[in-house]
């Protein structure tokens, strides 16, 4: 059987989108690394440029940042859905002044397993100044 797209519960999915998201700019804010981890897939990657330098490989990148760079407390994010189906979304972050005071974009691809939306990629880049 194919699959068609189609979603039976697409507010809730949506809305569950939005928390996992939520979560992932509240542990940036933050600087706390396990509220982070539950954004995300155990097996997740993320690549992008932090700054000029390409950055590439595993999730922990993002929370040895999170270690070394702390709190975000004046970070503004906006995100925005673009895409679902019933198992998979994509999804932007544009943010302003992160842990190291940069601003920049992520690109998050999620997947639906046992039931729970976690982030499985991170496609990001800062803006230089």
């Amino acid at each position: 059987m194919a699959l068609s797209g189609k979603k039976d519960n697409r507010v809730k999915d949506y809305q569950d989108i939005v928390t996992v998201l939520e979560n992932y700019t509240e542990g940036l804010k933050t600087g706390n690394v396990e509220q982070l981890q539950q954004s995300f897939h155990k097996d997740a990657i993320m690549y992008g440029y932090w700054d000029e330098y390409l950055v590439e490989g595993g999730i922990t990148n993002l929370y040895d940042s999170v270690r070394k760079h702390g709190t975000a407390p004046h970070i503004k994010t906006h995100i925005d859905i673009l895409h679902t189906t019933d198992r998979i979304a994509l999804a932007r972050i544009e943010y302003e002044r992160n842990a190291a005071d940069k601003n920049g974009m992520d690109y998050h691809a999620l997947i639906k397993v046992n039931d729970e939306w976690k982030i499985i990629s991170k496609l990001f880049q800062t803006f230089l100044d």
